[in-house]
């Protein structure tokens, strides 16, 4: 049995960890954390998130707490302070925060030399798939093609484009040889000139409940491959979130992704 942590156990993706590891027979939620000054601090995780008590009690430290690995989908200031407080701790994270600047990946990766920790814009095993698939496409189709990303999410995302389509465009890029801060187009208007093959362009849609979608596709003349993703339900991340702590469970340190964790490398 994996003792589970929850970083931000009131958050969307805070209460479909604690759904799904309640459901699951391998793990169990030991703690749930909250921001400071939160109105469910003191709460009960369960009662939080839909599923009847389970005896654990919504609280804003990590400290003293019994777990083995911490799920993180917060932000990047408090995703940071975790991974430090889980490195003097030598407790092993599964991360899933998006809008992490560079800064951010490197004190996560520092703190990768001392415990494990999986970093992931996706934790969907169909996602991860599709990372590999669009990798595979980008190097049989070369630069004979002209490559967009296209990306929807709820209103209530705040970065953009998301941590899955810059992911599958780095995939893409690096496939091709490219960089893709040199590479790619974020939106177009007006007068923009004919497409520069070169490029990968990105196309964001925030609207309603959308859980998330993506699309990578490659266009040639005379024909396209698209690859979709689209997910239903948040369970589905949840799900490979427990399935990527029970694998960094065993590990011991370093910094791995969903592709390590799904064996796809």
């Amino acid at each position: 049995m994996v003792r589970i942590g929850v970083a931000g156990a009131a958050g969307r993706m805070g209460r479909a960890i604690i759904q799904a590891a309640q459901i699951n027979a391998d793990t169990e939620i030991t703690i749930a954390t909250e921001k400071a000054g939160s109105d469910v601090i003191g709460e009960d995780a369960g009662e939080l998130a839909g599923i009847g008590a389970l005896g654990v009690s919504v609280t804003d430290t990590l400290d003293g707490a019994g777990f083995d690995v911490l799920i993180d989908f917060t932000n990047p200031g408090a995703t940071v302070t975790h991974a430090g407080y889980c490195r003097d701790a030598g407790k092993r994270m599964v991360i899933g925060t998006t809008g992490l600047e560079a800064v951010d990946r490197q004190r996560i990766a520092d703190a990768s030399n001392n415990v494990a920790i999986v970093l992931a814009p996706n934790m969907s095993v169909g996602v991860n798939l599709c990372f590999r698939l669009a990798e595979l496409s980008a190097q049989t189709l070369g630069d004979d093609v002209d490559i967009e990303i296209l990306e929807a999410h709820h209103r209530h995302k705040v970065d953009a484009p998301s941590g899955t389509a810059l992911r599958l465009g780095a995939v893409i890029a690096s496939a091709l040889g490219r960089e893709l801060p040199q590479c790619a187009v974020y939106g177009r208007e007006g007068h923009t000139g004919a497409r520069d093959r070169a490029t990968i362009g990105f196309a964001t849609v925030r609207a309603g409940d959308i859980v998330g979608e993506h699309t990578a596709m490659f266009a040639a003349d005379g024909e396209r491959v698209e690859i979709t993703h689209r997910a239903s339900s948040r369970m589905t991340f949840a799900n490979g979130a427990l399935r990527a702590a029970l694998w960094v469970a065993e590990q011991d340190s370093g910094l791995f992704d969903m592709q390590d964790v799904l064996g796809l490398r």
